[in-house]
């Protein structure tokens, strides 16, 4: 300091009204040819030179000789020890004054004098102001020797508190992306060794020649022994560290730290390198891995057996005492389970299919309606998501042999048969006579509608997705209700007819060339159409999907004003299905359409008050990811008609060929007693000229023909809705252990008002320090048996000491990105655990 600085540091001693005495013990005597010569001025105060042999006349001197006026006691000597400090008394009433950077600091903080060194030592660390001012910035509440170096540790990783376990994970990330910038800062500040020196203190690491390498190795070690029950390789086991618990917990607060992930996944790859993981993990006992999510080669090596036993179509297989769709539902829950989350979603569905090897078909046309509408349309959705998850797969060269078994399978154990079934009992007409078709959607479902009635026609929406679409809208608060109903599709299963037999109508008539007419009237046009709508409802009205939701909300109220009965047409499968370019993305347009309709619902529930809603198609489909195959094509010349299609022929008489089927049309629809519609009995197609062979339709089978009618009822008002609560369970409220269990409950099921939630779990100290591990609780079970709502949760806790003055924390936070949020419940818990951070246990 110079001295302008030091006169302003002392006028503000001496600013106040009161009198003040400050004693400034100048070591060095820098500052002595100043004072003596009168460099120094003082605003209220004089200053009293101070000798070694004049101690006793200077406390008379300022005790009784002059008792009013402010002095600077100056000491051009060190301040002697309280057994030679006659002063000393009179020091302590008063106030020191420090003209070195160290004693400063110490001074402003608050440190003790014992400190000082430490401050002293590291000097060249305070002599940055912006430096100093970010350590003055941590607040630290008291100051001991191991805090006052993290705290600089702090500042140098640019940590906002000072806490070495931010500071190592700082040093770290930085290391993951190459040279790392902290290490040569702290021994340019004297803190490299102390560095790790806490790196054993805290966590155990000790190396004669510690590097972060190595630092990183011992924790991917000592994480992945605590997983496996210490059954690690040989060569690992002296790479440990004993201090299990603070490892751990370290580990895993850094890999749920979102801000963190990418980076932890970085060092777990380089670590993995270095150590040979890919081998060594291989030498270990397998079921042992099920809970470890140390390296991202564990899932590699549990995918690759889940594929191997599916692939021996060995579904039962057990990994730890999971199953396949446990195992695979548990690893997405676990670090790495973002990353190979369309994987494992991929495997649970290949499992749900290759179950199937079984499947028997009915025989009779409404059992195999029954079988259908009750379990077998799962199957459809089961393939139709593993080809989404498939899909969105990167690389699925490990996966095609699978793929081939899904698909072999699907097609031949489950499709072809239900088809063949389909189209036999589909020729037992009276069957069919019996049954509510399509032709009488509009009778059944729009007339006997008491209030406005949104219809929403989905082309191509089969009623697996649209069971799809049900759970979803049962799930919304603003739902009263969703009723999922079948009618017969019209044969051939094609939109213009579908479309036609949706309508209100007596008859449905098809001329030479394949024209579609309602009571006479052709029906093609979104126009045609809503004049044949507006002839059996005046206040009706047709309208596109997309015309709707481009609207703003009074031009909708417009559209929907005194409007009994509205069409709404969407299209998205059928528009992408009957594409060559684009059939592969049918899976993907079905995931859209559920969207878009649930869209559609809820925005016209709020912006017009809609809450009768039918939605339906106007047919199904099928689709086959392999190409049809020649032997599976019809050929023939006597394949003619007046139109032929991939999956149907319409004709004045019969089709006599192999492998055709043939109804009369009359079955499906009045009015067209003389045609014919021929269809082949089972997934083969007709073979004609035209690109696109996965998706098709025109067929009998029920994917074409069991057209979903789901009539959804709404409510405009504001519906509460609350997050499924979690609540601890367990009787005790002391751990005793560095590792223990305890058992949460999910107060109540999911339903429509009570909506899905994650939360996280750890434990906490009275400072806000977290001791454990973070562990995840889903709250979304369904199940209304309460005790199928209990989950057992395991937590690791720090190895350190724990006092039985300070209290401890059991807290929950629901996962989200609010760092200010509330916990959402808060049990103080009792820490006794014996030995912790003596024996390392």
């Amino acid at each position: 300091m110079d001295l302008k600085q030091i006169a302003e540091k002392l006028n503000k001693e001496f600013a106040a009204d009161e009198r003040r005495l400050v004693f400034w013990y100048d070591a060095g005597a820098e500052f002595a040819a100043d004072v003596d010569g009168g460099d120094l001025v003082l605003e209220n105060a004089a200053i009293y030179r101070l000798e070694k042999d004049n101690q006793f006349y200077t406390k008379y001197f300022l005790e009784c000789v002059d008792t009013e006026t402010s002095y600077l006691i100056y000491a051009p000597f060190p301040k002697p020890d309280i057994r030679e400090n006659h002063l000393a008394d009179m020091v302590k009433y008063s106030r020191e004054f420090f003209a070195d950077k160290a004693s400063l600091i110490c001074v402003d903080l608050g440190i003790a004098p014992e400190f000082k060194p430490i401050i002293q030592n590291h000097i060249k660390f305070f002599a940055s102001k912006e430096r100093c001012q970010k350590f003055y910035d941590l607040k630290i509440d008291s100051y001991r020797k191991d805090i006052i170096l993290i705290g600089m540790m702090s500042v140098v990783c640019k940590a906002k508190t000072a806490s070495f376990e931010e500071v190592l994970r700082a040093v770290l990330i930085d290391d993951a992306g190459g040279e790392n910038r902290y290490l040569p800062e702290f021994e340019k500040f004297g803190l490299l060794d102390s560095f790790w020196e806490l790196c054993e203190a805290l966590y155990g690491y000790h190396d004669i020649s510690p590097s972060l390498k190595n630092l990183a190795a011992s924790f991917f070690i000592t994480y992945t022994g605590h997983y496996v029950n210490d059954n690690l390789p040989p060569k690992w086991r002296n790479r440990a560290t004993p201090k299990t618990g603070s490892v751990v917990a370290f580990m895993d607060n850094m890999m749920n730290n979102a801000r963190c992930r990418a980076a932890y996944d970085e060092i777990s790859r380089n670590v993995a390198a270095d150590i040979n993981a890919a081998i060594f993990l291989r030498e270990m006992a397998f079921d042992s891995l099920a809970e470890c999510d140390s390296f991202e080669i564990i899932d590699e090596m549990i995918v690759a057996w889940v594929v191997d036993n599916l692939l021996s179509e060995n579904t039962g297989a057990k990994l730890a005492g999971m199953d396949i769709n446990a195992i695979c539902r548990r690893r997405k829950t676990l670090h790495f389970g973002n990353m190979f989350r369309d994987v494992y979603s991929m495997l649970i569905r290949a499992c749900q299919i290759i179950e199937i090897t079984g499947y028997r078909c009915p025989e009779e046309l409404s059992a195999i309606i029954r079988q259908y509408t009750k379990n077998d349309y799962k199957y459809d959705t089961y393939y139709r998501e593993f080809y989404t998850y498939y899909d969105r797969i990167e690389s699925r060269t490990d996966f095609e042999a699978l793929r081939e078994r899904v698909e072999n399978i699907y097609t031949n154990v489950y499709l072809d048969k239900i088809t063949l079934s389909w189209s036999n009992a589909l020729s037992a007409e009276e069957s069919i006579e019996a049954a509510t078709g399509q032709e009488c959607f509009y009778r059944r479902h729009v007339l006997p509608a008491k209030e406005r009635v949104v219809v929403i026609i989905s082309d191509a929406l089969r009623y697996e997705v649209a069971a799809e679409l049900m759970e979803i809208l049962s799930e919304d608060e603003k739902c009263r209700s969703a009723h999922l109903d079948i009618m017969y599709g019209v044969l051939p299963s094609v939109t213009k007819l579908g479309m036609a037999a949706l309508l209100p109508h007596e008859k449905i008539e098809v001329d030479n060339s394949f024209k579609v007419s309602v009571d006479g009237r052709p029906c093609d046009t979104l126009s045609q159409r809503e004049a044949i709508l507006r002839s059996e409802v005046t206040n009706s009205r047709c309208l596109q999907y997309d015309e709707v939701m481009a609207a703003k909300r009074e031009e909708i109220r417009s559209m929907f004003g005194n409007k009994e009965v509205v069409y709404v047409y969407h299209n998205q499968i059928d528009a992408r299905g009957d594409k060559a370019s684009t059939e592969n993305e049918v899976f993907y347009a079905c995931a859209e359409s559920v969207k878009e309709i649930h869209r559609m619902v809820r925005r016209l529930t709020e912006d017009v008050s809609a809450r009768h809603f039918v939605i339906t198609a106007d047919h199904g489909f099928i689709y086959k990811r392999d190409k049809i195959r020649e032997y599976d094509k019809i050929n023939g010349p006597e394949l003619k008609g007046i139109y032929v299609g991939k999956r149907y022929i319409i004709s004045r008489e019969p089709i006599e060929a192999d492998g055709v089927r043939n109804y009369r049309m009359s079955t499906f629809l009045r009015g067209s007693d003389s045609l014919n519609v021929a269809v082949p009995s089972g997934t083969s197609i007709f073979k004609i000229a035209g690109s696109g062979q996965n998706y098709v339709h025109g067929g009998a089978s029920p994917q074409e023909m069991l057209i979903p009618v789901l009539d959804v009822k709404t409510s405009s008002g504001h519906q509460e809705t609350r997050i499924a609560a979690v609540d601890f369970i367990s009787t005790t409220k002391k751990i005793t252990s560095l590792v223990q269990s305890l058992e949460f409950y999910q107060t109540e099921p999911v339903t429509d008002i009570v909506k899905e939630a994650v939360y996280k779990l750890f434990f906490v100290s009275d400072e806000n320090e977290k001791i454990s591990n973070e562990v995840t609780f889903e709250a979304k079970s369904r199940d209304s048996e309460a005790a199928k709502r209990i989950s057992r949760l395991k937590f690791t806790f720090k190895n350190k000491r724990y006092h039985g003055d300070k209290k401890y924390y059991l807290v929950a936070y629901l996962d989200s990105s609010n760092s200010f949020a509330e916990p959402v419940f808060k049990y103080e818990m009792v820490m006794d655990i014996a030995f912790a951070d003596d024996f390392g246990f």
